[in-house]
């Protein structure tokens, strides 16, 4: 007997996951910088009550808890993040990687609970990649 297709998004081993990636036209160096601005942060972390720094932990005005765990510059971070009114801490990882001339940034989370919290974070990941675009196009455009 076939056993039913796997559900997209849930993993062999570390829950439910989701993943988004954009390509946008400008430098990794542009890109990161500005990811990892007041402004970037801002745009898609959350209004930060302090400056985050590695191994530290931070909090949103919008209720997102984390820590940032590692840090590699001009390429990716990975941080514990907790969104308010959550039972369980996931992680996500965010990537800029250099494309030619382009970049594409990536977002991946994973350690979700459960499809409900795969579709909450995918639908909050979709509206910051969003939010990322036009804050881009207004800094560089």
């Amino acid at each position: 007997m076939k056993s039913p297709d796997k559900p997209v998004g849930l993993t062999k081993d570390a829950g439910w996951q989701f993943g988004l990636r954009k390509t946008v036209p400008y430098s990794q160096v542009k890109v990161w910088d500005f990811l990892f601005s007041r402004d970037g942060l801002n745009t898609w972390l959350g209004t930060l009550i302090e400056e985050p720094e590695l191994k530290q932990s931070f909090t949103t005005k919008e209720g997102v808890e984390g820590m940032i765990r590692l840090l590699i510059p001009y390429s990716h971070i990975r941080m514990s993040w907790k969104k308010s009114g959550w039972e369980n801490t996931s992680t996500v990882q965010v990537r800029v990687l250099t494309a030619g001339e382009k970049t594409t940034i990536s977002f991946h989370h994973e350690k979700l609970l459960n499809e409900q919290q795969r579709e909450e974070v995918q639908r909050y990941w979709n509206e910051k990649m969003t939010a990322l675009e036009t804050a881009l196009a207004k800094a560089f455009g």
